[in-house]
């Protein structure tokens, strides 16, 4: 390959690291010197590295990391690649810029802290990309040092997210694959807590995109105790294993990568994926569509394409998510998808929707039936927004209408016309009594709070945050939503599924969480509803990501 080439390069190391700070100077300075692009994470127990850059470029980098013994036996994974277009792919990866961050956890392997978090030296015994195509070659295959001896007795674990394994995974006869269908990676705990009788006794042989997922989760496992003491890992990954068979071996289909190459295949062109809406094959995240409710990939083809925008994933159909009114943001606008039995008419002034109550409450709600055009009575209480303009007098011409939910969702997609008063207000009180270390928004305070991050840019040295906490939040139809992921850590609280939460839907806040840059978010859902939760385990979590700052 040509050292003019462009190319893309990723490792990682557990270790643990004393001084943060002079690798992340040295990171600074090596990539920045080099040209590299890409995503670099460090943290007291390692690093994850994803970078892009010429392939000279690429070599340099990794002979200057080789001389730090911190990285020995690393393993480094190099391939050439085209060079990353200007679109929304390699703004979504992270190949426009070069992201360098100190973290907690260098993947996010639950989204409720971990009172005892898996040690990764007990992690799963490694199988090079030979031993495990061997295993699955040959089952039966007596295999020495513990490996597997028993093909009755041996189960394939793969330890990615749905959207990843709709495209390609291992498949070999006689031996069962289990794909736990995950939105995100911290969703593994639960469903190998859940489904442990599944990999009780067995020989466990997992894998996933370049391995560092599979050294978590092996040594969950194995945490487990008797029983789930032989868990093998595909050393490498994926990734190492198609350079190994370039025929694709036991593998079907493409590796989904988390850069803007998207997927590697093997010289095997067969697609394992389907279009969500017409079952056609189909394997190209490319268009990058997502579920409007949970916001996860899905395959939808050109075609499909052009007839619709909203789609609802696997998962969510599953789950029976079929809300009425479904906010989509994409590129930074709010699209709106209704049902005609939802709605009648729309607020036509954009600065508020009344909030309305549901059929339940309807005896005692001041909103008059469905179609009858009058304000309130005198006697109801006025509700308030955050985000409403102080002058604004509440006169609007909209017919008012039973709601089928506490909260409607179009009443928090026109209330931003107030943002700069709040705005203002916020810089006063941080000038005033600041500094302060972190904020915590709920409901629409969260929603104020989450666009504060967003725009942290523009309001550095006015208002600086170290972290958020934002509980039962939303994001709002506002530019700053839709344009680079937002750097600041953040602690998100909300309801569970299904309804726990009647006032913002738990994928609404789902979704805020979303919005915040990869590894920069940490998610807790409770069962309680429209509350910030203050028994255990829940404040245990709380105080946990706050010592983070002390």
């Amino acid at each position: 390959m040509s050292k003019d080439e462009y190319g893309v390069l990723l490792y990682y190391k557990f270790a643990s690291i004393t001084d943060l700070n002079s690798l992340f100077s040295f990171y600074h300075s090596n990539c920045n010197s080099l040209g590299l692009l890409g995503r670099v994470r460090l943290s007291p127990n390692g690093v994850n590295v994803t970078v892009g850059g010429l392939l000279s470029a690429l070599e340099k980098h990794i002979e200057a990391v080789k001389s730090n013994s911190l990285f020995q036996g690393t393993d480094f994974k190099l391939a050439s690649s085209h060079h990353p277009l200007n679109d929304k792919v390699a703004v979504e990866c992270g190949f426009t810029s070069l992201s360098i961050r100190v973290v907690k956890e260098l993947v996010t392997f639950s989204s409720y802290p971990l009172l005892n978090p898996p040690e990764v030296s007990n992690a799963g015994r490694h199988l090079s990309a030979a031993e495990f195509h061997s295993v699955l070659q040959s089952a039966r295959q007596l295999m020495k040092n513990g490996s597997p001896t028993d093909d009755k007795q041996l189960v394939l674990l793969d330890a990615r997210n749905l959207y990843e394994t709709r495209i390609g995974k291992f498949h070999a006869p006689s031996v069962e694959t289990l794909d736990p269908g995950i939105r995100q990676y911290s969703d593994l705990p639960s469903w190998i807590d859940d489904n442990s009788e599944l990999l009780r006794g067995k020989h466990v042989l997992m894998y996933c995109t370049g391995g560092i997922r599979c050294e978590m989760a092996s040594a969950y496992i194995r945490s487990k105790g008797a029983g789930f003491e032989n868990v093998f890992q595909l050393y490498g990954g994926i990734q190492r294993y198609l350079e190994q068979f370039p025929d694709g071996g036991f593998f079907r289909g493409k590796n989904f990568v988390f850069d803007h190459r998207i997927s590697v295949g093997s010289s095997d062109t067969s697609i394992m994926g389907a279009c969500l809406i017409c079952g056609s094959s189909y394997d190209n995240y490319s268009s990058r569509c997502r579920c409007t409710h949970c916001r996860i990939l899905v395959l939808v083809c050109d075609s499909c394409q052009i007839k619709s925008d909203a789609y609802v994933c696997e998962l969510c159909q599953k789950h029976r998510m079929d809300f009425g009114s479904i906010p989509s943001v994409e590129d930074g606008e709010l699209a709106t998808v209704l049902d005609k039995n939802d709605l009648k008419t729309v607020c036509s002034d954009s600065k508020i929707s009344s909030q309305l109550p549901s059929r339940n409450e309807a005896k005692n709600s001041c909103a008059p039936p469905s179609g009858q055009h009058a304000p309130p009575p005198e006697n109801c209480k006025r509700k308030y927004a955050w985000l409403v303009a102080s002058d604004f007098g509440g006169k609007v011409e909209a017919d008012w209408k039973i709601a089928n939910q506490p909260f409607d969702p179009l009443q928090y997609q026109g209330q931003t016309d107030g943002f700069d008063v709040s705005l203002a207000y916020l810089k006063k009180m941080f000038s005033e009594q600041g500094p302060f270390d972190g904020i915590l928004g709920f409901s629409q305070g969260a929603a104020m709070a989450a666009l504060l991050c967003a725009q942290g840019d523009k309001l550095k040295g006015e208002i600086d945050l170290r972290f958020v906490i934002l509980c039962s939040g939303f994001a709002l139809p506002l530019a700053d939503f839709g344009q680079k992921p937002i750097n600041c850590p953040s602690l998100h609280i909300f309801g569970s599924d299904p309804g726990k939460d009647r006032q913002i839907t738990s994928h609404t806040s789902r979704y805020l969480a979303s919005r915040f840059e990869d590894g920069c978010s940490v998610i807790i859902e409770h069962e309680f509803g429209h509350i910030i939760p203050t028994r255990s385990p829940y404040m245990d979590n709380i105080k946990d990501f706050l010592r983070r700052f002390l």
